[in-house]
């Protein structure tokens, strides 16, 4: 297995368009996911200059096995510069710590702090604070 890192400035191979890695993510994010929609909302961000963000992937003979976007907040110290949006592994390859092993890339890759949200039920819980992320705030949202 490689990883494969993508950003504005180090765009991918063409194999990898936004659309095979929002169908990825849709597809493997379970109910964890997010309208297709969105996910490509997320992607953009990654490739808007003015924005920007990583993408990680994982490649098993150039098949996607799983996936991590971060998007920059362009924010420092008052909020974490880096935000994990998504990460996806194939059902298949679950247990095998591929997504541990994407998580320690971007966590070698990034500057600044990361944040992300996670449900309370997510079995990946145990793996972010395997790596370290602390539940500093509870998060309460306004939606109008």
């Amino acid at each position: 297995m490689n990883i494969l890192h993508i950003n504005a400035k180090q765009e991918s191979d063409v194999i990898y368009t936004n659309e095979v890695i929002a169908d990825f993510l849709f597809e493997h994010l379970d109910e964890y996911g997010d309208k297709k929609e969105d996910i490509h909302k997320c992607l953009a961000y990654v490739f808007n200059p003015e924005k920007g963000g990583d993408i990680f992937l994982c490649l098993e003979n150039k098949i996607i096995v799983a996936a991590l976007v971060i998007n920059h907040t362009g924010m420092e110290g008052y909020i974490p510069e880096n935000i994990l949006v998504y990460i996806a592994v194939h059902q298949k390859n679950r247990g095998k710590g591929i997504g541990k092993l994407l998580m320690k890339e971007a966590i070698k890759s990034l500057r600044g702090a990361i944040a992300l949200h996670v449900e309370h039920d997510n079995p990946a819980v145990h793996l972010y604070k395997k790596l370290g992320f602390t539940n500093k705030y509870l998060e309460m949202r306004l939606n109008n």
